[in-house]
């Protein structure tokens, strides 16, 4: 059976990073953006991570260019704005696309396993997805649900 520990991906800093490297946790994967209305929810990952991160829950943000340039900064960039601006600490992706030919083929596996309502495709900045720790999407949620309405839904899992 397919999961996300079949996948890597380029860290914000440049090396790859294996996502078999979280077996046993449960994770929040974003797609994210500086210059977007939902930015601010940075601040709720990052609650949020250091909330649930000794029980075994990590955030991890993949940034994209791909809604109306959004993102245009580069990885440097990207990386300090988040860290200056919002204190993130989790670990950050490099940038990458999420639709299209192009996208990264983990995005193609999220999308496949979490459809969206009306298309599969990625509609904005900061879609979310919740991993079981087996590697499993559990559940995808829209860019307008803030990082505390899946509170519940990371505990329930954190629990399991």
């Amino acid at each position: 059976m397919t999961s996300i520990y079949d996948y890597s991906a380029a860290r914000i800093t440049g090396e790859e990073k294996a996502l078999v490297d979280y077996t046993g946790k449960v994770l929040l994967i974003v797609n994210t953006a500086s210059k977007c209305g939902f930015t601010p929810q940075y601040e709720g990952l990052e609650l949020l991570y250091r909330t649930y991160r000794d029980q075994g829950f990590e955030v991890l943000g993949f940034p994209t260019n791909q809604f109306m340039s959004q993102e245009p900064g580069t990885n440097e960039e990207i990386e300090s704005f988040c860290q200056l601006n919002y204190g993130v600490t989790f670990p950050m992706f490099a940038k990458i696309h999420v639709n299209g030919s192009s996208a990264h083929p983990l995005y193609k596996f999220l999308k496949k396993e979490a459809k969206g309502v009306l298309i599969n495709d990625i509609k904005w900045n900061f879609t979310k997805f919740l991993v079981d720790r087996s590697g499993q999407v559990v559940r995808r949620y829209a860019p307008t649900v803030e990082p505390k309405n899946i509170e519940d839904d990371i505990r329930a899992l954190l629990s399991q």
